[in-house]
């Protein structure tokens, strides 16, 4: 596994190890000793799985209890992924970081605790994979406004207008929301 260091300290891009040939491939996408040695030492609970159309942007989300690490994959298609420091006593509290995530470079990225995460998918019938450490909790879900000037990301739209969920359309400012400590 070759992991990247992202500008966000815990927040990484894993690349597999993948093995192909005429008759396809095999990578391993999740084995806890190896994780383990590269510093995620998580103990998953919930694995997800969403399909979305070119321009659908989902987040930025985090729950403000149990919160969520996650590690995310790309099955087919491609997406633009994005984690935000939301810990107001880190020093890097505000600043995001992406990467591009698609079925082709088979990359992962590692989502800590403590991040909200969002993407916008950049092609149609994207498969996006996640696998949670806490439970869904709707009683502690927030959202920030993916679009929010103060964290300024810079999404690739490709002259899209993103589509949004209800829930994201309504979604709160940085500056307004409740994070953590």
């Amino acid at each position: 596994m070759h992991v990247i260091e992202t500008d966000l300290p815990g927040v990484l891009i894993l690349e597999p190890k993948v093995f192909g040939d005429a008759r396809g491939f095999f990578q391993e996408t999740w084995n806890a000793r190896v994780f383990a040695e590269i510093g995620i030492d998580a103990q998953f609970v919930q694995d997800n799985h969403s399909r979305s159309a070119k321009g659908i942007l989902r987040g930025l989300h985090y729950q403000v209890q149990d919160p969520q690490g996650k590690l995310v994959r790309v099955t087919s298609g491609r997406v633009f992924d994005v984690a935000v420091d939301i810990r107001r006593s880190s020093p890097h509290f505000g600043r995001w970081t992406g990467v591009e995530l698609s079925g082709e470079n088979k990359r992962m990225f590692w989502v800590p605790p403590g991040f909200a995460h969002g993407f916008v998918a950049l092609e149609d019938e994207t498969d996006f994979l996640y696998k949670c450490t806490a439970l869904y909790a709707p009683q502690w879900d927030r959202s920030i406004a993916w679009n929010d000037p103060d964290i300024a990301i810079d999404w690739p739209l490709e002259g899209l207008a993103p589509l949004l969920s209800a829930k994201d359309a309504a979604a709160v400012a940085l500056k307004d929301a409740e994070v953590f400590a």
